[in-house]
């Protein structure tokens, strides 16, 4: 029996970001994938990996992009029969664009988006930089976390700090959800380059705290994820990145900040998939 008799006939496009349509140059950031004749939704996957479209765009808003991927899910489960072309042309922005559709055979959906993504927008071995590190390197486990729990649609992301202190504060947490009374609130805090994020957190802890129960009539939990303290080779035998680490932990606690690894971060995500009754 023919392989492609096994096969799922499908379609895709390609999402390419294109930050300059008068030069034309971009770099493909996702793929839509439906099977043809199929009352099933379209599926929709972004690049986890966000380096090649800074390396084109430097000024690229990432909470941006990642945002429309989300909105493109609610979408196509919202309308699964509706016009793919109608929902893209409301969601995409002018950006972003879309390739027309080819045809393809998967095995799965799954294992379709999978290839597709490895042959179209994943960067291949050789161009590959050396693992995400500090702040970047954080946020990304926090991501794979939440979502491998199924809450990262779900997860209330970028919070602007200033909702709760005052107009003009920079701050954005990284994400939060509220179960209940508390909310719980979480940002990535790297002392790879030392402990000025640590103390930036800290010392907005407080008015935070106070801003949350005046706004939401609930407590906040604040919680700084940070490296284990081996991986950034802080132990005895450096006993002055030791102390740095050290102090970055304990300047956060004072403040009555949690402070977790990224090694905790598995616990965390099933904790947010129990109170959101996933």
């Amino acid at each position: 029996m023919s392989d492609s008799n096994e096969r799922r006939q499908c379609e895709f496009h390609l999402i390419r970001y294109v930050p300059d349509a008068v030069r034309n140059e971009y770099v493909h950031i996702g793929v839509i994938l439906r099977e043809q004749e199929s009352a099933e939704g379209a599926r929709v996957q972004f690049t986890r990996d966000w380096r090649r479209v800074r390396c084109l765009d430097p000024g690229a808003d990432i909470s941006l992009l990642e945002a429309m991927e989300s909105e493109l899910r609610m979408r196509f489960q919202a309308e699964p029969d509706g016009n793919l072309m109608g929902l893209l042309k409301e969601s995409l922005s002018l950006g972003v664009q879309m390739t027309e559709a080819k045809a393809y055979l998967a095995e799965s959906l799954p294992a379709g988006m999978e290839e597709l993504m490895r042959l179209f927008v994943e960067p291949p071995p050789r161009e590959r930089i050396p693992r995400l590190s500090g702040r970047a390197g954080i946020q990304a486990r926090m991501r794979t976390e939440f979502e491998r729990a199924g809450v990262w649609e779900m997860l209330r992301k970028r919070i602007a700090a200033s909702e709760y202190t005052r107009p003009g504060d920079p701050l954005k947490i990284d994400v939060g959800y509220r179960p209940n009374g508390v909310i719980r609130m979480f940002h990535a805090v790297s002392l790879e380059p030392g402990v000025e994020m640590a103390k930036v957190l800290a010392f907005s802890a407080a008015g935070l705290r106070i801003g949350v129960e005046r706004v939401e009539n609930a407590q906040l939990e604040l919680t700084a994820v940070i490296e284990p303290a081996a991986s950034l080779g802080a132990s005895r035998e450096e006993p002055e990145r030791l102390e740095m680490y050290r102090f970055g932990v304990e300047t956060m606690e004072e403040h009555q900040i949690r402070v977790l690894t990224t090694s905790d971060l598995g616990r965390v995500a099933e904790t947010a998939r129990r109170e959101l009754r996933i």
